[in-house]
């Protein structure tokens, strides 16, 4: 701001008639006024009464029920979001770039940790991939494939139940929050006594699985199915018809099916338009043909519509996890082509799971040949033929699809992934431009992005 010298009694330069005020002028730092004349203290007066309030305020980098670090730049005007972007890369693991150098088998251990509430969906479309480069799609054993899609329900119904936790202690909903983690914590007993860790499997392998389900499993998992029924009913009395939850919910985070289309957006944003869009159903994989189960869908376009579809999803799944349950049958859970399958048998010992010493006397003591290969089995790993897939499964937060590339020899060439949590944060800006800045946690909660996935 600039100002000349002004006369002590007439207020104008030299004593003279007081010129008409400059205009302001934009520059590159604000608007810039000119001050020609006149008392300070009405210059003062003059630009409070400009109400300027734009402000830019970085809401975070921080947890706002994201999972991860995310950082939000909003711009408002008083408590309206005028403009919002999303600043992702907190995260970043590179893990797609560490494929690379890491055999097919190997990579099993790096996707599993993208979205790392999704474990069991990452491990199950990375191998879905390999598999259809290496043609074998025909020959996983049945078994193998109704393991994974328990496994892939299981994970469906734990990573909804962590967004609507995670959601409601956000908005102070606390209760909600601690029955979520409750229930969730069994259904990670269920996949430490399957795969011996509650996180970060790579149970899912190229080829089928690491290991079978250990003695007992099927009659814990049906026991898991009757507590999660008799849980999950108290989402709805909780939150369903609370007013002040509905308040809360209801007509935030507006995203319509045009903006949904648009912006590649998918998964729970994507049904709450009323568009039953579900690859399960669409392009079935690990065959979910064969299974009976409904795709929810509201029409309400906002946060609420997403919230009782999640629990709506979960009822579903604990309808497909019992149907795999009664289609266990007896038999190999890895491909019998030895050039492929790993030779993995675990035991637990004294000292946690870990490989069985029986499998090992028996490959050290049947033969040189056999040894030396699963000495380069192990260490090298198996050829896959040059060419390129992609595969999508339905993850809880949308299309989950993976793009692998092999130049024919024993480590990709390429991998990427199209996470959803990636692709559905594009419609931050469209959800939260106008609304309120309280409004924008209900937004990106009901999104549901999980930030290992956005940066990977």
């Amino acid at each position: 701001m600039s100002t000349s010298h002004a006369h002590p009694t007439t207020g104008a330069p030299n004593g003279s008639a007081e010129p008409p005020p400059s205009p302001p002028r934009e520059t590159t730092e604000g608007t810039v006024y000119t001050v020609t004349g006149g008392d300070w203290d009405e210059v003062v007066a003059a630009a409070a009464r400009t109400d300027d309030e734009r402000i830019i305020v970085n809401m975070g980098p921080q947890h706002p029920s994201t999972h991860g670090v995310l950082r939000l730049i909003l711009e408002i005007d008083g408590e309206t979001v005028t403009e919002a972007r999303c600043g992702i890369g907190y995260l970043h693991t590179g893990i797609e770039k560490n494929l690379e150098y890491r055999t097919w088998t190997q990579g099993t251990t790096f996707v599993t940790r993208m979205d790392y509430l999704t474990s069991f969906y990452n491990e199950a479309a990375y191998c879905l991939a390999v598999e259809k480069l290496l043609g074998i799609e025909d020959q996983i054993p049945d078994r193998a494939s109704v393991i994974r899609v328990l496994l892939m329900e299981l994970n469906r119904l734990s990573s909804h139940l962590v967004c609507i936790a995670t959601g409601g202690m956000e908005l102070g909903a606390t209760t909600v929050m601690v029955y979520g983690f409750r229930d969730r914590e069994m259904i990670l007993d269920a996949y430490e006594l399957i795969t011996g860790l509650r996180m970060n499997h790579a149970f899912i392998r190229p080829g089928g699985l690491a290991q079978d389900l250990p003695p007992g499993a099927v009659e814990q998992l049906r026991d898991l199915l009757k507590k999660l029924r008799k849980n999950l009913p108290e989402y709805d009395k909780l939150a369903t018809g609370n007013p002040i939850y509905k308040a809360r919910l209801q007509g935030i985070g507006h995203l319509d099916l045009a903006g949904c289309m648009a912006l590649g957006v998918t998964g729970p944003p994507l049904r709450s338009t009323g568009l039953p869009h579900d690859l399960r159903k669409a392009q079935p994989y690990c065959g979910y043909e064969n299974y009976e189960f409904d795709v929810p869908t509201v029409d309400t376009c906002d946060a609420y519509g997403r919230f009782l579809l999640r629990v709506e999803e979960m009822h579903q799944s604990l309808r497909i996890v019992e149907q795999c349950l009664d289609r266990l049958a007896p038999g190999p859970v890895m491909v019998a082509d030895k050039k492929i399958a790993w030779p993995a048998q675990l035991a637990l010992g004294p000292d946690g799971l870990g490989n069985s010493l029986d499998h090992i006397k028996k490959i050290m003591g049947t033969s040189m040949e056999a040894l030396i290969h699963h000495f380069k089995l192990v260490t090298e790993g198996f050829r896959v033929p040059p060419g390129q897939a992609y595969v999508a499964v339905e993850s809880p937060k949308g299309e989950l699809g993976v793009h692998a590339v092999s130049d024919g020899g024993t480590r990709p060439y390429r991998v990427h992934f199209r996470d959803p949590s990636f692709t559905n944060l594009q419609a931050m800006a469209a959800m939260c431009e106008g609304g309120q800045v309280a409004d924008v946690i209900v937004a990106v909660a009901s999104l549901d992005p999980v930030m290992g996935g956005v940066d990977r």
